[in-house]
Protein backbone atom coordinates (compact mmCIF):
# COMPACT_ATOMS: atom_id res chain seq x y z
CA UNK A 1 0.00 0.00 0.00
CA UNK A 2 1.40 3.42 -0.91
CA UNK A 3 0.32 7.00 -0.51
CA UNK A 4 1.77 10.49 -0.94
CA UNK A 5 0.48 12.72 1.86
CA UNK A 6 1.75 16.03 0.51
CA UNK A 7 4.35 17.58 -1.75
CA UNK A 8 7.77 16.73 -0.44
CA UNK A 9 6.87 13.65 1.62
CA UNK A 10 6.11 10.01 1.03
CA UNK A 11 4.47 7.56 3.43
CA UNK A 12 4.83 3.81 3.16
CA UNK A 13 3.50 0.87 5.18
CA UNK A 14 5.73 -2.10 5.82
CA UNK A 15 4.93 -5.41 7.46
CA UNK A 16 7.20 -8.06 8.92
CA UNK A 17 7.03 -11.17 11.02
CA UNK A 18 9.39 -13.50 12.83
CA UNK A 19 8.85 -17.01 14.08
CA UNK A 20 10.55 -19.27 16.57
CA UNK A 21 10.01 -22.61 18.25
CA UNK A 22 8.19 -22.03 21.55
CA UNK A 23 10.39 -22.60 24.58
CA UNK A 24 7.82 -21.85 27.26
CA UNK A 25 4.52 -23.60 28.01
CA UNK A 26 1.76 -22.51 30.39
CA UNK A 27 -0.60 -25.25 31.51
CA UNK A 28 -3.96 -24.73 33.23
CA UNK A 29 -4.81 -27.49 35.69
CA UNK A 30 -7.67 -27.65 38.16
CA UNK A 31 -8.71 -29.99 40.98
CA UNK A 32 -12.33 -30.55 41.98
CA UNK A 33 -13.37 -32.74 44.91
CA UNK A 34 -16.63 -33.61 46.62
CA UNK A 35 -17.47 -34.24 50.26
CA UNK A 36 -20.37 -34.46 52.69
CA UNK A 37 -19.18 -31.31 54.43
CA UNK A 38 -17.32 -28.20 53.37
CA UNK A 39 -14.35 -29.22 55.53
CA UNK A 40 -14.17 -32.69 53.97
CA UNK A 41 -14.30 -31.41 50.39
CA UNK A 42 -11.83 -28.61 51.13
CA UNK A 43 -9.36 -30.93 52.85
CA UNK A 44 -9.50 -33.43 49.99
CA UNK A 45 -8.88 -30.68 47.46
CA UNK A 46 -5.89 -29.53 49.48
CA UNK A 47 -4.46 -33.05 49.60
CA UNK A 48 -4.84 -33.48 45.83
CA UNK A 49 -3.29 -30.07 45.18
CA UNK A 50 -0.33 -30.91 47.42
CA UNK A 51 0.18 -34.17 45.54
CA UNK A 52 0.17 -32.36 42.19
CA UNK A 53 2.56 -29.65 43.40
CA UNK A 54 4.92 -32.24 44.90
CA UNK A 55 4.93 -34.09 41.58
CA UNK A 56 5.75 -30.90 39.69
CA UNK A 57 8.58 -30.04 42.06
CA UNK A 58 9.96 -33.57 41.80
CA UNK A 59 10.11 -33.04 38.03
CA UNK A 60 12.12 -29.85 38.46
CA UNK A 61 9.39 -27.20 38.21
CA UNK A 62 10.33 -24.25 40.44
CA UNK A 63 7.94 -22.77 42.97
CA UNK A 64 7.87 -19.45 41.10
CA UNK A 65 6.38 -21.32 38.12
CA UNK A 66 3.47 -22.85 40.08
CA UNK A 67 0.71 -20.31 40.64
CA UNK A 68 -2.61 -20.85 42.44
CA UNK A 69 -5.03 -19.01 40.19
CA UNK A 70 -8.36 -20.02 41.75
CA UNK A 71 -10.00 -21.39 44.89
CA UNK A 72 -13.70 -22.25 45.22
CA UNK A 73 -16.20 -24.00 47.50
CA UNK A 74 -19.82 -24.44 46.51
CA UNK A 75 -22.88 -26.50 47.31
CA UNK A 76 -23.49 -29.70 45.34
CA UNK A 77 -27.18 -30.00 44.57
CA UNK A 78 -29.52 -32.19 42.50
CA UNK A 79 -33.11 -31.79 41.40
CA UNK A 80 -35.59 -34.25 42.90
CA UNK A 81 -38.66 -35.73 41.26
CA UNK A 82 -40.72 -33.07 42.96
CA UNK A 83 -38.74 -30.41 41.08
CA UNK A 84 -37.00 -29.33 44.23
CA UNK A 85 -33.31 -28.67 44.72
CA UNK A 86 -31.69 -30.97 47.26
CA UNK A 87 -28.29 -30.53 48.87
CA UNK A 88 -26.15 -33.66 48.51
CA UNK A 89 -22.76 -32.33 49.56
CA UNK A 90 -20.13 -29.76 48.74
CA UNK A 91 -17.59 -29.24 45.96
CA UNK A 92 -14.21 -27.68 46.57
CA UNK A 93 -11.86 -26.71 43.81
CA UNK A 94 -8.50 -25.10 43.16
CA UNK A 95 -6.83 -24.05 39.93
CA UNK A 96 -3.14 -23.95 39.09
CA UNK A 97 -1.28 -22.20 36.32
CA UNK A 98 2.00 -23.98 35.66
CA UNK A 99 4.88 -22.58 33.61
CA UNK A 100 7.20 -25.13 32.00
CA UNK A 101 10.51 -23.78 30.70
CA UNK A 102 13.23 -25.15 28.45
CA UNK A 103 10.77 -27.50 26.80
CA UNK A 104 12.45 -27.90 23.39
CA UNK A 105 15.42 -30.04 22.41
CA UNK A 106 18.22 -28.74 20.13
CA UNK A 107 16.27 -29.93 17.10
CA UNK A 108 13.28 -27.73 17.93
CA UNK A 109 11.01 -30.57 19.04
CA UNK A 110 9.47 -31.03 22.46
CA UNK A 111 11.78 -32.91 24.79
CA UNK A 112 10.86 -36.57 25.05
CA UNK A 113 9.28 -38.00 28.21
CA UNK A 114 12.54 -39.84 28.87
CA UNK A 115 14.36 -36.49 28.94
CA UNK A 116 11.86 -34.92 31.33
CA UNK A 117 9.85 -33.22 28.60
CA UNK A 118 6.53 -31.41 29.13
CA UNK A 119 4.41 -34.44 28.25
CA UNK A 120 5.95 -36.45 31.09
CA UNK A 121 5.67 -33.60 33.61
CA UNK A 122 1.97 -33.13 32.83
CA UNK A 123 1.30 -36.88 32.93
CA UNK A 124 2.96 -37.20 36.33
CA UNK A 125 0.91 -34.30 37.70
CA UNK A 126 -2.32 -35.83 36.38
CA UNK A 127 -1.45 -39.18 37.92
CA UNK A 128 -0.69 -37.54 41.26
CA UNK A 129 -4.04 -35.77 41.33
CA UNK A 130 -6.01 -38.81 40.22
CA UNK A 131 -9.58 -38.59 38.97
CA UNK A 132 -10.06 -35.18 40.62
CA UNK A 133 -7.71 -33.47 38.12
CA UNK A 134 -8.96 -31.50 35.10
CA UNK A 135 -6.70 -30.11 32.37
CA UNK A 136 -7.86 -26.75 31.04
CA UNK A 137 -5.48 -26.45 28.11
CA UNK A 138 -2.07 -24.99 27.38
CA UNK A 139 -0.44 -21.95 25.80
CA UNK A 140 2.86 -22.04 23.93
CA UNK A 141 5.01 -18.93 23.64
CA UNK A 142 8.57 -17.65 23.43
CA UNK A 143 10.33 -16.48 26.58
CA UNK A 144 12.46 -13.88 24.78
CA UNK A 145 9.73 -12.00 22.91
CA UNK A 146 11.93 -8.90 22.57
CA UNK A 147 14.36 -10.70 20.26
CA UNK A 148 11.45 -11.97 18.18
CA UNK A 149 9.98 -8.47 18.02
CA UNK A 150 13.33 -6.98 16.95
CA UNK A 151 13.49 -9.38 14.01
CA UNK A 152 9.90 -8.56 13.02
CA UNK A 153 10.67 -4.82 13.18
CA UNK A 154 13.73 -5.24 10.97
CA UNK A 155 11.65 -7.11 8.41
CA UNK A 156 8.89 -4.46 8.50
CA UNK A 157 11.42 -1.63 8.09
CA UNK A 158 13.13 -3.34 5.14
CA UNK A 159 9.72 -3.83 3.51
CA UNK A 160 8.71 -0.18 3.90
CA UNK A 161 12.11 1.12 2.83
CA UNK A 162 12.28 -1.05 -0.29
CA UNK A 163 8.91 0.22 -1.46
CA UNK A 164 9.80 3.84 -0.73
CA UNK A 165 13.10 3.61 -2.60
CA UNK A 166 11.38 2.04 -5.59
CA UNK A 167 8.85 4.86 -5.89
CA UNK A 168 11.22 7.77 -5.32
CA UNK A 169 13.62 6.30 -7.87
CA UNK A 170 10.84 6.23 -10.47
CA UNK A 171 9.95 9.80 -9.55
CA UNK A 172 13.60 10.88 -9.87
CA UNK A 173 13.70 11.94 -6.21
CA UNK A 174 15.66 10.76 -3.17
CA UNK A 175 14.66 9.94 0.37
CA UNK A 176 15.43 12.52 3.03
CA UNK A 177 15.13 12.22 6.80
CA UNK A 178 12.35 10.24 8.47
CA UNK A 179 9.58 12.48 9.75
CA UNK A 180 7.36 9.97 11.56
CA UNK A 181 7.18 6.27 12.45
CA UNK A 182 4.18 4.48 13.93
CA UNK A 183 3.95 0.81 14.83
CA UNK A 184 1.24 -1.80 15.33
CA UNK A 185 2.23 -5.12 16.91
CA UNK A 186 0.22 -8.34 16.88
CA UNK A 187 1.13 -11.58 18.56
CA UNK A 188 2.85 -13.65 19.40
CA UNK A 189 0.40 -16.09 17.87
CA UNK A 190 1.24 -19.63 18.90
CA UNK A 191 0.42 -22.32 16.38
CA UNK A 192 0.63 -25.47 18.48
CA UNK A 193 0.06 -28.94 17.10
CA UNK A 194 -1.25 -31.39 19.64
CA UNK A 195 -1.39 -35.14 19.11
CA UNK A 196 -4.08 -36.61 21.35
CA UNK A 197 -4.10 -40.23 22.42
CA UNK A 198 -7.06 -42.13 21.02
CA UNK A 199 -7.72 -44.12 24.18
CA UNK A 200 -8.31 -43.02 27.74
CA UNK A 201 -5.34 -42.47 30.03
CA UNK A 202 -4.34 -45.45 32.08
CA UNK A 203 -4.01 -45.28 35.84
CA UNK A 204 -0.39 -44.29 35.31
CA UNK A 205 -1.46 -41.41 33.02
CA UNK A 206 0.77 -42.19 30.05
CA UNK A 207 2.31 -39.09 28.48
CA UNK A 208 0.21 -37.49 25.74
CA UNK A 209 2.43 -36.37 22.82
CA UNK A 210 2.82 -32.61 22.37
CA UNK A 211 4.20 -30.96 19.23
CA UNK A 212 5.47 -27.41 19.69
CA UNK A 213 4.78 -25.98 16.24
CA UNK A 214 5.88 -22.35 15.84
CA UNK A 215 5.11 -19.08 17.61
CA UNK A 216 4.96 -16.05 15.33
CA UNK A 217 4.97 -12.33 16.08
CA UNK A 218 4.02 -9.72 13.47
CA UNK A 219 4.37 -5.97 13.28
CA UNK A 220 3.28 -3.26 10.84
CA UNK A 221 4.97 0.13 10.62
CA UNK A 222 3.99 3.36 8.88
CA UNK A 223 6.94 5.53 7.91
CA UNK A 224 6.94 9.04 6.48
CA UNK A 225 10.04 10.41 4.77
CA UNK A 226 10.81 13.90 3.54
CA UNK A 227 11.78 13.96 -0.12
CA UNK A 228 14.80 15.77 -1.49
Amino acid sequence: MTSENAIGTITMIGSGSAGATPDLMRVSLSIETRGDTVATAYARAGERADAVVNSLRADGVHGRDINTSGLTVRADTVWTDGNREQLVGYIAGTALTITLRDIADPGGKAKSPADGGPAAIIAHAVAAGGDDVRLGGLTLTVADEESLLARARDAAWDHALAKAEQYVSRADRTLGPVIEITENISGPTPQPRLAFAASKMSAEAAPMPVELGESELSTTIRVTWQLT
